[in-house]
């Protein structure tokens, strides 16, 4: 992989905004992808949410649930270190457009009828991550400044 696209991974600003949104949303995607791989939280597992998928029409269900809920879980622990946010991010917000328009549209918007406003903040926080970075007190600034470091001072030499 080259260097002008690991920068463009991982380079982000020194803000906290970021890291408002990150830690949140790290924590319910985690929660949820941890319901859906591993019946955490009062959650189904794997079996569970494969059969609920599969009766929704998302097919095969059982490896919508494994991709959903590694998506889930992973992105989460990506986004509360703050590792590869971006890409972590991107992967987060489409599997957010699926279970708006897979299961929650038809429902509306709010969350007492099962609705998508829940889905729709964590879309937009997620592309708002995508877009951004991951920020301050992340791996990721702490990498792309360890590689401009580096980059410097390979270049004295």
């Amino acid at each position: 992989m080259n260097s002008s696209l690991i920068n463009r991974i991982l380079t982000t600003d020194n803000s906290l905004g970021s890291l408002a949104l990150r830690l949140p949303a790290g924590i319910i995607f985690t929660a949820h992808g941890a319901q859906k791989l591993f019946g955490s939280f009062g959650g189904y597992g794997l079996e569970g949410t494969g059969q609920w998928m599969a009766s929704t029409g998302l097919e095969p269900g059982y490896l919508m649930a494994l991709g959903a809920g590694s998506a889930e879980f992973l992105g989460g622990i990506a986004l509360l270190v703050g590792l590869l946010v971006r890409p972590a991010s991107v992967v987060l917000a489409f599997t957010m457009l699926v279970a708006i328009f897979a299961v929650h549209a038809s429902n509306g918007l709010f969350m007492s009828n099962n609705g998508y406003e829940f889905a729709l903040s964590l879309l937009a926080i997620s592309v708002a991550l995508a877009v951004n970075g991951a920020g301050a007190l992340s791996l990721d600034r702490h990498l792309s400044q360890a590689q401009k470091f580096g980059t410097a001072q390979d270049t004295h030499f």
